[in-house]
């Protein structure tokens, strides 16, 4: 058997290679040592939308392979192509693309190998394939990573929110009493409920605000998702926007990571802001917008976010006299408070006191191991005398206390401290405002026992922060007697 090919041999062994090429699915080129184009199969022309006739003889680089997808140069001398020819180096490559003769273009994934003979490259063969719909899957594949992620967060968020609620204590699982002016209120709730309108809650401090917002989203169709709280009194401005919209990582100093803001948790039930009134007048501008529009941008973020919310306010407040002081915002006003609902005090509905008194005797005894069987008539007849400055909050309150000390099966209970001294030692007129407070701010103190902050603090009874009472309270010069 000769050790050489003859000129025949070579001539069909090349045309057998040929027509395997023609063949196959993936495009292919040959190129000599110049780059120039020495073969294309038909796969390429499809590909591509080149002839063979237009590219044979010539460097196909400038055909297809001449700008990069941003439109930038792609010079010949960086072409992973023309690098093989060059050092003859195998390369794969999966992240450029390949320009067709219509001027579109398309990912491509290609393969150059090189042709070597007697230790000498003498070309190169490039294989290569359309990858478009493998890189539109990738994209679907990321884009649904991504919505999962975000879901991912949005869960998470949910459940340490959820956690949260379940972890605070509320005053009543439902809502107690039978008083015309509470059928009013319940009227009204069955009215508002179903629909979607805005609810402006207005009442003064420990009237059960929050529980007439949980009645209204129970009773909507929002009930099924989540009823998401935010105390608008409570939260530094600087951070307010922050937990109403979310926040991007790197977005201001301490933010870490994304978060996402109570109005995305909120999406698709209800948000009620607590406090509403204490909102700073930059935030009240960009909560117009959801409630015009639906949509708002994190802090950090040029991206919308569209939510579907449903808005419940509540204030101690006269938001009326700040609309007219500039302190809120008129339209936002009149936006929130497309349904107003005016919460009785304690001393509007006292014929209620009996059913309260026996609903909070119950909760007692569970949270604190007791066996009270009821409060004793002198008890309640004393409660019912009282005006109930901090209404059914300081109801509870002082229930409480006097559960704490005392002994089941009756429940004794004396007037709330701020009367006793009332009626000991009447308060000589004061000369001063300064006076007043201060004696009002001492009053409440005795009436908690000197606490400050916490549900049961005398902070909360008047509706102060408790880093404000301290500061008034250096001011006034108040300190407890020993």
């Amino acid at each position: 058997m000769p050790d050489t090919l003859t000129n025949h041999e070579v001539t069909n062994l090349k045309q057998r290679y040929e027509l395997i090429l023609q063949s196959i699915g993936e495009g292919v080129y040959g190129l000599d040592s110049n780059g120039n184009t020495t073969f294309v199969n038909p796969a390429a022309e499809a590909m591509t939308g080149w002839p063979a006739e237009d590219l044979l003889g010539k460097v196909v680089h400038n055909f297809h392979h001449h700008t990069k997808v941003d439109g930038s140069p792609y010079p010949s001398c960086d072409c992973p192509i023309y690098k093989t020819i060059q050092d003859g180096i195998g390369r794969h490559v999966d992240d450029e693309i390949f320009w067709r003769k219509d001027g579109s273009s398309f990912p491509v994934e290609y393969v150059s190998t090189a042709i070597i003979r007697d230790n000498k490259i003498i070309g190169a063969v490039i294989v290569f394939k359309d990858i478009s719909e493998r890189k539109q899957a990738d994209e679907k594949l990321k884009a649904a990573l991504s919505q999962v992620e975000q879901l991912k967060e949005k869960l998470q968020a949910e459940n340490r929110y959820l956690m949260d609620e379940i972890k605070e204590e509320y005053n009543f699982s439902k809502i107690i009493g039978d008083s015309p002016a509470l059928r009013q209120i319940l009227t009204q709730i069955e009215h508002v409920a179903p629909t979607n309108a805005s609810v402006l809650i207005q009442g003064d401090s420990g009237t059960g605000k929050e529980l007439i917002a949980r009645a209204i989203h129970s009773a909507s169709q929002r009930k099924d998702r989540p009823l998401v709280k935010i105390n608008c009194g409570a939260i530094t401005p600087s951070l307010v926007e922050s937990e109403l919209f979310g926040h991007e990582k790197g977005a201001f100093t301490g933010a870490l990571q994304k978060r996402l803001g109570r109005f995305e948790l909120a999406h698709g039930g209800t948000l009620f802001l607590d406090e509403v009134g204490e909102l700073p007048l930059d935030v009240q501008v960009k909560l117009l917008r959801v409630l015009q529009e639906g949509e708002f941008e994190r802090v950090g973020s040029n991206s919308t976010q569209k939510v579907d919310v449903r808005i419940i306010a509540a204030t101690n407040r006269n938001m009326q006299e700040m609309v007219d002081q500039g302190s809120f915002r008129n339209d936002l006003y009149y936006r929130l408070s497309v349904f107003p609902i005016q919460v009785p005090s304690l001393q509007q509905r006292i014929e209620d006191l009996p059913l309260l008194v026996d609903h909070i005797l119950r909760r007692l005894n569970k949270t604190l191991g007791k066996k009270y069987e009821a409060i004793s008539n002198a008890s309640l007849e004393r409660l019912g005398h009282y005006h109930w400055p901090g209404n059914i909050r300081e109801l509870q309150n002082t229930l409480e206390r006097a559960a704490i000390v005392g002994h089941p099966p009756f429940l004794e209970v004396m007037a709330p401290q701020s009367q006793v001294q009332q009626q000991a030692s009447p308060i000589p007129p004061l000369s001063t405002l300064a006076e007043a407070e201060r004696q009002h701010i001492i009053n409440t103190l005795d009436s908690v026992d000197w606490v400050i902050a916490g549900k049961r603090g005398a902070a909360e009874i008047l509706d102060l922060p408790p880093s404000t009472l301290r500061s008034r309270m250096k001011k006034l010069s108040i300190e407890r007697s020993k």
